[in-house]
């Protein structure tokens, strides 16, 4: 570097030299940029998150840098650690130069004293690899100058324009969206509406439901059921089982998928029942001569594959049911541009049910993305609800089952059933909340027209025609709709979003201890459900949770969302 005032990341000498030569196993140089000096590029393609670099850091009491360090160079690359002393990143990890749109996240690793940096989107070869020093930048940056005032400049705090702050989340009073939200939900704002995201650059992560998601192409991963069996000592016993399976109702679709009869080594033997549909052992025919039946492992569901056909057969003799791979369905960037608004929503009324002392839980039904289904659900205008249990002194007044209810009462509400005509409809609805005068003006039911609608009083009587409509269960509240929550709901909301036949499901945070959408089971995975609906969770990276904790969104761990 050139000179003091010259050396700051982001605002290097204008001198242009040549870069010492860097090995890095992720694809990384050294370049030099005109008003930058030195910065990190891309040898390659990098796909998104994927962690590119780990730089260890050189720590300072406070004492020894304020009496040398903060005179010295090392001035401009320092920044506060967690415990108060002042760190210095070493490999790479003080030469990512700054950007108001970064596109590497960055975390602090306190056990072992080092910088994690991982790319937040697909890094194209010889692209530029920055971070986002914060809000208190102490030079101009490059691409963004005419957005640093002299105040962000006189109140830098910690060495590296509030480095360690941003690490912990910045969120404002009015619940703005912050530079780290923006890197959650605001990556998909340039390019065509109508190209497709590829799958592993979705801000979320799609969870696998059923058998058909989930190949099992090992032995470990084949799932198994315990069933009773008996072996046949004569072969001339088959006909007569098989027609006793039959008369005692043993002859299930549940065991559809396996041969009844299996030939090992000269020896044959026949399945007759799972061991949770009839615990104890059968009774056998008492006009041939049998041995007691036993249990025996079994597969649970047909082989898809060639290979899992070998497996499974080498437990009992199981249908082969090739089934077309599963292919996840597409997502135009206008679409995730849709969902990211969609969830952004979710967190400001997350944020303003905390504010008002409530849990800060909140979900949000947007309209529908596409017209056909905005036009077949009626669906013109979104809703969100809060969790009310705080205020209402009631246990299960989740947001979710107030969001359920709320569509509910206004559905059936006759003031809006009286003004509907028929439209074509994807399946059979209710009516919906009437659409705004102005259709581009869509804002959420506010917050008090979702506590009415919960109230006591509750809106007008529906009228005799909707009555019945309800009474026949013909009609389902979410049906091809699609709901975005802050935290994974409870497996009591997870089983009313089943019921209510929602299509889809986005949660920013898990729930490791109460959560019903994959944490401690998956409702919409469980064996017997008559609906399932897709499960994403939202990709939030290593810093969620100081994020979380900062934006006034964080929940007691066993609280049931």
């Amino acid at each position: 570097m050139e000179s003091l005032a010259k050396s700051s990341p982001g605002a290097g000498p204008s001198v242009v030299r040549k870069a010492s030569e860097h090995l890095n196993s992720s694809g990384l140089r050294i370049e030099y940029a005109n008003g930058k000096g030195r910065g990190v590029y891309a040898c390659r393609e990098i796909p998104a998150q994927t962690l590119i670099e780990v730089s260890p850091v050189l720590l300072f009491s406070a004492a020894e840098y304020e009496e040398h360090g903060k005179h010295t160079v090392l001035d401009h690359y320092t920044f506060k650690w967690r415990d108060g002393r002042m760190a210095l990143a070493l490999g790479l990890g003080s030469l990512f130069n700054h950007s108001q749109r970064p596109n590497v996240s960055y975390t602090i690793d306190t056990e072992r004293e080092a910088m994690r940096y991982t790319t937040t989107r697909r890094i194209l070869p010889d692209e530029e690899l920055c971070i986002f020093y914060g809000h208190k930048l102490w030079f101009n940056p490059v691409d963004a100058a005419d957005c640093i005032s002299s105040d962000s400049i006189e109140e830098r705090e910690d060495g590296w324009g509030g480095l360690a702050n941003l690490s912990e989340g910045c969120v404002d009073e009015e619940g703005a969206t912050s530079l780290l939200e923006d890197w959650f939900f605001d990556r998909f704002k340039d390019g065509s509406p109508q190209d497709n995201v590829p799958d592993e650059e979705l801000p979320f992560t799609r969870l696998k439901l059923t058998p058909e998601d989930i190949e099992e192409e090992d032995m470990d991963s084949i799932r198994k059921e315990e069933a009773w069996a008996v072996d046949l000592p004569d072969p001339k016993y088959t006909a007569t089982m098989l027609k006793w399976l039959k008369q005692s109702g043993f002859d299930t679709p549940t065991m559809a998928h396996l041969k009844r009869v299996r030939k090992l080594d000269g020896k044959m033997s026949m399945v007759l029942i799972f061991k949770h549909e009839h615990p104890e052992p059968p009774t056998l025919p008492e006009d041939i001569d049998l041995p007691p039946p036993y249990i025996t492992a079994v597969p649970k569901t047909a082989a898809l594959t060639m290979t899992s056909l070998k497996l499974k057969s080498a437990l009992w003799p199981t249908i082969y049911a090739p089934r077309k791979k599963y292919e996840p369905e597409p997502w135009s960037r206008g679409k995730v541009r849709w969902a990211c608004e969609a969830m952004k929503e979710v967190v400001k009324a997350a944020r303003a049910a905390g504010e008002k002392g409530e849990l800060p839980i909140a979900a949000y039904v947007p309209v529908p993305f596409d017209e056909e289904t905005k036009v077949a659900t009626r669906m013109f205008e979104p809703i969100s609800a809060h969790d009310l249990r705080r205020s209402a002194c009631h246990p299960l007044r989740h947001c979710i089952i107030n969001l359920v209810r709320a569509v509910g009462e206004l559905r059936a509400s006759s003031t809006h059933s009286a003004s509907k005509s028929p439209v074509p409809q994807m399946t059979p609805i209710v009516d919906m909340p009437s659409p705004s005068p102005n259709p581009t003006q869509e804002s959420p039911l506010a917050v008090d027209q979702v506590d009415a609608a919960l109230s006591s009083r509750g809106p007008q009587t529906p009228s005799t025609e909707s009555q019945t409509d309800a009474q026949n269960g013909a009609h389902y509240l979410l049906t091809s709709l699609t709901l975005f929550m802050t935290h994974e709901p409870c497996i009591m909301c997870s089983m009313a979003l089943l019921h209510s036949r929602v299509k889809e499901v986005f949660y920013l945070f898990p729930m490791e201890k109460t959560g019903g959408c994959g944490s401690v089971t998956c409702v919409p995975r469980l064996e017997g459900v008559n609906h399932r609906y897709a499960v994403n969770r939202w990709k939030l990276g290593d810093e969620v949770q100081m994020w979380r904790e900062r934006s006034g969104l964080a929940i007691d761990e066993v609280c049931d969302a």
